[in-house]
């Protein structure tokens, strides 16, 4: 086995395997070598999207994403947009479809050929990956850096850190490459699992029996009373709280606030983006066009009706009442209910069950253009190790992929001039 390399991956996710095939697809000549301390790389890839893997989504911006400075995310992002990214893949032989908001799927419906495509073009560029080797540090050295492994060591001129952050640490990602990073110089902004269920108070049985049922709301995150963010879409009750692409989005947004010490709490609108007039107006309308139709029957043309029944059932209305015979103040206490549902979380599932992390490498500290660190020349960052989350939809591995791109083709000029 060589004990030196030109470049050496640290960590064989998608973001690493990018950075990994562009470095020898535009030079070559340089030796890549690609660690994982798996025996096995790719096992986020393998679980992402129900084992279908979300590659990426039809439309991709700035605005998708959450964490450090929006100029370098769009930066970065411009550097290998979707297209280039579909068309990556269809080269690799796997062919993607569009599903609903946008989310590219390969036509298989198989994460294992996503996976499998990726090792296949890192043999074929000649990359070399060793499995089952953890790296414990990495260090600075004369000539470029030392690399500890669990069994022994290795240099390198250039090192990748493709690490991840703490998400799903039965993958790998326990987060000691951040602790790498930090020890090179660079700040960490403090992490959280983002892309997490929440969990809400469970001495309130509402959710529990509301479990497996699915509606539209509009969630609205209020920090120190005042409403921070507004996201819309999915959301899915259970047994513990909720969870769903919108829950799943709220999520960092309640965590970094509540990390910060700040007050955070979260509404439901199962209206989505109507106010309490136009729906107290609607239900006015509703019952004087049929003025015998029950409460139950008007709400299901808003909600489901599961869910109307339970909320029927805690606002102490009969549902059976016909909605011409409920009382002026009954009828605005249902019509707050619908727009502004109080969601009592008490905290989240935490790292084992959040998709990613939020927080990372400052980005202040990295050169948007190269993705190479800004303190500790020839060290390159890349994918989750870094201050950017997206939503749920195909973002993340976006910016994996893109951030994967920037720093190989970086790293292949770098190989071809003198430092």
């Amino acid at each position: 086995m060589a004990t030196s390399s030109d470049v050496l991956i640290v960590g064989a996710g998608a973001a690493g395997l990018a950075t990994a095939i562009f470095t020898r697809r535009n030079n070559p000549g340089m030796s890549v070598v690609l660690l994982e301390g798996a025996r096995r790389p790719g096992a986020k890839i393998l679980i992402s999207g129900g084992s279908r893997c979300n590659v990426t989504n039809t439309v991709v911006t700035g605005r998708d994403f959450w964490g450090g400075r929006p100029a370098i995310v769009r930066r970065v992002l411009r550097a290998f947009p979707v297209d280039a990214t579909t068309t990556f893949f269809r080269e690799l032989g796997v062919a993607l479809h569009e599903e609903e908001d946008g989310k590219l799927f390969p036509d298989s419906n198989r994460s294992r050929d996503v996976l499998e495509a990726l090792l296949r073009e890192a043999g074929r560029s000649g990359v070399a990956l060793l499995t089952d080797r953890r790296v414990v540090d990495v260090q600075r050295a004369p000539e470029g850096f030392r690399i500890t492994l669990a069994g022994g060591e290795m240099s390198a001129r250039f090192v990748v850190l493709a690490t991840g952050g703490r998400s799903l640490p039965k993958t790998g990602s326990d987060g000691a490459g951040l602790g790498m990073a930090e020890r090179l110089g660079h700040s960490i902004v403090p992490t959280s699992p983002a892309l997490v269920p929440l969990v809400l108070d469970g001495t309130d049985p509402f959710h529990a029996q509301l479990s497996g049922v699915s509606q539209p709301v509009e969630l609205s995150i209020r920090v120190d009373g005042a409403v921070a963010t507004r996201l819309s879409g999915s959301m899915l009750w259970t047994h513990f709280g909720i969870s769903g692409p919108v829950a799943l989005n709220a999520s960092r947004h309640w965590l970094r606030a509540a990390q910060d010490g700040r007050s955070a709490t979260i509404t439901a609108n199962f209206c989505q983006r109507r106010s309490f007039d136009t729906v107290d107006q609607e239900l006015t309308r509703f019952a004087a066009a049929r003025p015998k139709a029950s409460v139950h029957s008007a709400l299901g043309a808003l909600v489901p009706a599961s869910f109307s029944s339970a909320l029927m059932k805690r606002l102490d209305l009969e549902t059976a009442l016909s909605l011409s015979h409920l009382t002026r103040d009954d009828r605005r206490r249902l019509v707050h209910a619908l727009v502004e549902w109080p969601l009592p979380v008490v905290g989240t599932r935490g790292y084992n069950f959040a998709e990613v992390t939020a927080g990372g490498v400052a980005l202040d500290e990295i050169d948007s253009s190269t993705l190479e660190s800004r303190v500790c020349r020839g060290l390159y960052l890349v994918g989750e190790m870094l201050d950017v989350d997206g939503r749920i939809g195909g973002f993340n591995f976006q910016w994996a992929w893109s951030t994967g791109f920037v720093a190989g083709r970086t790293l292949a000029r770098r190989g071809s001039v003198s430092d």
